[in-house]
């Protein structure tokens, strides 16, 4: 069986980002992509998640506990955020092995169902030690979806040109065009 298509208009950000943009406005109207297990399993197909892990109600459940915890450290204070990121990587840890092909980091969980709300957790602290300043909120005033900056110069403010961007520049026309 295979997930119904993914009806956000921003995706493929790492994968914590990818979890907060759960959630978007559309017509100034909140939509979650995480309100049931149907959304779940897009979300988790999406990411390459579905085949190891199940879109069941703790899993959701665990997934929505990391969101709330990712947005309050990402769009609040660190310092706010880091008690209930923690919270979500109490329940798993890295294992790191030597193997033939060098070194493998792999993840262990205290209950499977938290493996994707730990990943993205996870995620988040590599996303923090690569480049916490790209780590970005869309500028335009009624957007909330987050993305990494990969811009060379670091400049990216726009979830997307093609929508956000393009609405602020055809904005800042229209007002040009009616102040003449």
């Amino acid at each position: 069986m295979t997930a119904a298509r993914d009806p956000r208009p921003l995706t493929g950000e790492p994968l914590a980002l990818d979890l907060l943009n759960t959630r978007w406005n559309r017509e100034g109207v909140v939509q979650d992509l995480l309100d049931g297990t149907e959304g779940l399993a897009v979300w988790l197909a999406d990411n390459g998640l579905d085949g190891a892990h199940a879109a069941d109600a703790d899993v959701l459940r665990h997934l929505r506990q990391a969101r709330e915890a990712l947005k309050t450290a990402v769009d609040g204070s660190p310092a706010d955020g880091a008690p209930l990121v923690d919270a979500v990587l109490a329940h798993g840890r890295v294992r790191v092995r030597l193997t033939g092909q060098g070194v493998r980091e792999e993840p262990e969980f205290t209950d499977p169902s938290w493996a994707p709300a730990w990943l993205a957790a996870r995620n988040y602290l590599d996303l923090l030690a690569e480049a916490p300043d790209r780590i970005r909120r869309c500028a335009h005033e009624s957007c909330i979806l987050h993305f990494f900056d990969t811009s060379r110069n670091g400049t990216r403010r726009w979830c997307s040109m093609a929508a956000c961007g393009n609405r602020a520049k055809a904005s800042r026309h229209y007002a040009r065009s009616k102040e003449s």
